[in-house]
């Protein structure tokens, strides 16, 4: 396992780290957690949002005796606080799911813009985290970060942070903070956790067939995830690269990719400007399967709708339709089809990427329920359900 150092604490932080937000069934994560800690991870993000995770990770930690063995990483949800009670309610809460007193990184969740960041600061999170790190609680603090580079920079240059997050690959390169954000964080001697690496799995298996071709012509001994996840730790201004991994295969793959790292050069960089260029014709919505739109009130599948219209330019008709009808579950008696949206706006207000998703999906049901296709569909669940 490659080690990377967090200035701010001398901590050797694996540069690999595990992603906790799409957890799969509580055995397969349970092997998966061992796996990783056996790998040399030892760098867990999780939050209070994520659906079952804290308690998850905290019973299966606590379970093997692993707690000490690792670096807990969780976020306050800050769209959740409306007083200065509330900090105190969700960290307690927090400490219990996770079966620990005190967390080594502890984010700021989702800050969005410097106005923010101000409001929390009238609230009295400065004393706050003052406070729980003065009681040994909060071990380092930062912020995960989604929203314009001039804003990221200012947050940066508002108070002592030890750590932040922000969405970097090789393809988002200068989106929200961006590389300018990166280098500014590394300058300041802050710590930088990327999240999104894979950008929703997409650069791993959502590459256009002349992408992938490109990767296996430089160098056939990588995977197209390999090449992702490389280009960031060719960055020493990287601290740790998050994987939402969801099963043992997927983690053992990701740790031999992080054991093989070797510095990139020459042809091995040029590549990425070629493959970068052919994903942008067909990456045609940016959602990174982050699901924070959801539940949609009506049912809809919105990530799985939208990587489904991604895939039926970067992969062909039949992958993006299979895709779609799965999602949807195109054929039951009560199919969610984004013909269903009513506009409610719900999902766009919790979109990181602030995608304007009402929009796309009237543009994945024109591409995949043309009215012969609804036609067709009809039919065929009239007989599968009768």
């Amino acid at each position: 396992m490659q080690y990377r150092e967090d200035k701010a604490s001398g901590n050797r932080l694996s540069a690999l780290g595990l992603g906790c937000m799409r957890f799969p069934g509580k055995a397969e994560t349970e092997r998966m957690i061992l796996a990783a800690i056996e790998g040399g991870v030892n760098f867990f993000d999780t939050a209070y949002i994520y659906p079952n995770s804290e308690k998850t990770l905290g019973e299966i930690l606590a379970k093997h005796n692993k707690r000490k063995d690792v670096y807990i990483a969780t976020k306050l949800p800050l769209i959740m606080c409306k007083t200065i009670d509330d900090f105190d309610k969700f960290f307690n809460e927090q400490l219990q799911r996770l079966k620990t007193d005190y967390v080594d990184y502890y984010f700021l969740h989702s800050m969005s813009g410097f106005a923010q960041w101000e409001t929390f600061r009238k609230l009295g999170i400065e004393q706050w985290i003052a406070e729980k790190k003065q009681a040994g609680q909060v071990r380092q603090i930062g912020f995960s970060y989604h929203g314009t580079c001039d804003d990221f920079l200012k947050i940066l240059d508002s108070y002592a942070w030890e750590f932040c997050m922000i969405q970097y690959n090789y393809y988002d390169e200068n989106y929200q903070a961006g590389r300018k954000g990166l280098l500014a964080a590394a300058e300041k001697g802050v710590s930088v956790m990327i999240m999104e690496p894979l950008l929703g799995g997409r650069l791993a298996t959502g590459l256009p067939k002349q992408a992938v071709e490109m990767f296996k012509k430089t160098d056939p001994s990588l995977a197209p995830s390999d090449w992702a996840f490389w280009w960031l730790w060719n960055q020493r201004e990287v601290t740790v690269a998050l994987s939402g991994m969801n099963s043992v295969q997927q983690m053992e793959s990701n740790i031999r990719s992080t054991d093989a790292f070797r510095p990139l050069a020459g042809k091995d960089l040029t590549v990425y400007a070629r493959v970068v260029e052919l994903f942008r014709k067909t990456y045609k919505i940016n959602c990174t399967g982050c699901n924070y739109c959801l539940p949609c009130p009506r049912g809809i599948n919105i990530p799985a709708c939208f990587s489904a219209y991604n895939s039926r330019y970067a992969q062909g008709f039949v992958t993006g339709m299979t895709l779609y009808m799965t999602s949807t579950a195109a054929i039951a008696k009560n199919p969610s089809s984004p013909r269903l949206c009513n506009e409610c706006g719900k999902c766009e207000k919790h979109c990181p990427q602030y995608l304007p998703i009402r929009k796309w999906l009237k543009k994945v049901s024109g591409k995949f329920e043309p009215l012969p296709m609804r036609l067709m569909l009809a039919l065929v669940r009239r007989l599968v359900t009768r």
